[in-house]
């Protein structure tokens, strides 16, 4: 089994959990950039993070034969802080850079006029640098939250084909489906959704562009959840092709927009690769290029 977290923030987590994924299957994982659970006093700070999402944490998951790719934002909750805001000017250059498969989170944590307008400009980033976006549902007031995001993206230069919506849960999937948006849901215990809901939104609404990610962060949280929802699905009477899709091919097809996925079919990361921008090879899900 082949597994691919396209959500979890690594920098909070150990090299057991490392080692502990890829026995579980995990051979690629993205991490969004998020805030650190302490307020940044300067946009400096963000661009040291930077640094490591592209840098220590490609190293750290390559010793443990796991392909690690990043996306860079100024994340929703740190866009109400004016002393975080310029950080929004430091982002061209670090979009260009080819562990960067997306734009995000962004998004709304408060749904303030701050968020407004770090979400638009970022949609438009995404849309100039030709990358796919990450977008961050609210915690509280889902269904208000995913419906004014679904009004910004559409309002944006950017397709909805190119946007994941995540951590969605059961009131806010239908509309999400029907956007024409990536579907992203996190397993995270207590606060979000667990294997058994999971299981049931994929019976009902189906596997397509459903990405199923851990978001495992310093909080109470499980890397290991990813694993956990497929050998549920299977347990449930879904067939080893639907795990395959979901917790592989999804997030190959989703991520693989950027044209900078460098992954072999187990997931392994590719150094020396070059290729076609975008190639997508059908059945090993080979993703190699970047710029």
């Amino acid at each position: 089994m082949r597994i691919f977290d396209p959500h979890i923030h690594m920098t909070s987590r150990t090299t057991d959990d490392y080692e502990a994924m890829h026995a579980a299957g995990v051979r690629a994982l993205v991490e969004p950039a998020f805030w650190l659970g302490q307020p940044r006093t300067s946009p400096a700070s963000f661009l040291d993070y930077f640094d490591s999402l592209l840098g220590w944490e490609p190293f750290r998951a390559a010793q443990y034969g796991i392909a690690h790719h990043c996306t860079i934002a100024l994340n929703p909750k740190e866009a109400n802080d004016p002393r975080c805001v310029p950080v929004l000017d430091e982002l061209p250059r670090y979009l260009v850079k080819d562990q960067v498969v997306a734009v995000g989170e962004i998004g709304y944590d408060s749904m303030t006029p701050a968020e407004d307008t770090a979400l638009a400009a970022q949609l438009q980033l995404a849309a100039d640098h030709e990358l796919p976006a990450l977008v961050h549902t609210p915690h509280r007031d889902k269904l208000v939250g995913l419906r004014r995001t679904l009004d910004v993206v559409r309002e944006s230069a950017l397709p909805t084909d190119h946007v994941l919506v995540d951590h969605l849960n059961e009131t806010t999937v239908e509309e999400a489906r029907d956007s024409g948006c990536w579907l992203g849901f996190s397993v995270y215990p207590d606060t979000k959704m667990d294997e058994e809901r999971m299981v049931a939104i994929l019976k009902e609404y189906g596997p397509q562009k459903v990405l199923v990610n851990s978001a495992a962060d310093w909080g109470k949280s499980d890397p290991l959840k990813t694993r956990a929802v497929a050998d549920a699905m299977l347990a449930s009477g879904f067939g080893e092709d639907d795990v395959d899709l979901v917790l592989w091919r999804n997030p190959v097809a989703f991520y693989g927009l950027s044209g900078r996925l460098t992954l072999d079919a187990e997931g392994t990361t590719d150094t020396g690769a070059a290729g076609a921008r975008g190639a997508t090879h059908e059945g090993n899900s080979i993703l190699r290029g970047g710029e």
